[in-house]
């Protein structure tokens, strides 16, 4: 895979075989508001959406980059709204809250990182609320030889091939924090989640939120 960054074919070939695990964490949704817009960016084939709708939150828009992920998404879940991300609105201060769940970790490369979160801070409203699953760097010996064995292939420790070919990132606390620099962080919470190919894993949970003042250019 020539760009490292450009991976829809390994998620499209993935879109009915593999189950993503990051939970919801019920305190943190609740404390949202109702009726709240809320946009899950990089939405998969639809869980975490469908678990929102259980809730009772309605006004509910999934995006994902790769077309047969969201071909999977609207068939298991016909009532909801899944746009790709070129059909998401152009106007920013659109939606209340915004989900990143097991999202950066498939993007290795810090500028496209970067562009993301600008993409979802101008699409928060002030005051609107940024709810962050990822992986964090793992300790265990065999996360530690993929760090080592790809750090000069891909320019970052921490970002690795995996055995069936997808290019995966695990982010150190510091790292995320200047991402996410822009925002106010509330709250964050370390947990363990099984990775998409069924390897135990500690992730972070951040719960963060765009000032009520926007920024100013």
């Amino acid at each position: 895979m020539s760009n490292p960054d450009n991976q829809i074919p390994y998620w499209d070939a993935a879109a009915s075989k593999k189950t993503f695990t990051h939970p919801l964490h019920l305190p943190w949704i609740h404390g949202f508001a109702r009726p709240a817009a809320i946009l899950d960016y990089g939405c998969g084939y639809g869980r975490v959406m469908a678990e929102l709708e259980r809730l009772g939150f309605t006004n509910l828009t999934g995006t994902d980059t790769s077309p047969e992920m969201i071909r999977r998404a609207r068939h298991l879940n016909p009532t909801l709204r899944f746009k790709t991300p070129a059909e998401l609105p152009s106007s920013p201060a659109s939606f209340d809250a915004a989900l990143l769940f097991a999202v950066l970790t498939c993007i290795p490369d810090d500028l496209t990182q970067h562009r993301l979160i600008t993409k979802l801070y101008d699409l928060l409203k002030p005051g609107g609320t940024l709810y962050v699953s990822d992986v964090q760097l793992q300790t265990d010996d065999r996360n530690r030889r993929r760090y080592d064995r790809d750090a000069d292939t891909y320019g970052t420790y921490g970002v690795f091939r995996t055995s069936d070919g997808a290019i995966c990132r695990h982010h150190s606390p510091e790292q995320l924090s200047t991402l996410l620099s822009d925002f106010e962080i509330t709250d964050s919470r370390t947990i363990t989640v099984p990775t998409m190919n069924g390897h135990p894993a500690t992730g972070v949970q951040i719960l963060a939120h765009k000032p009520s003042l926007s920024r100013t250019a």
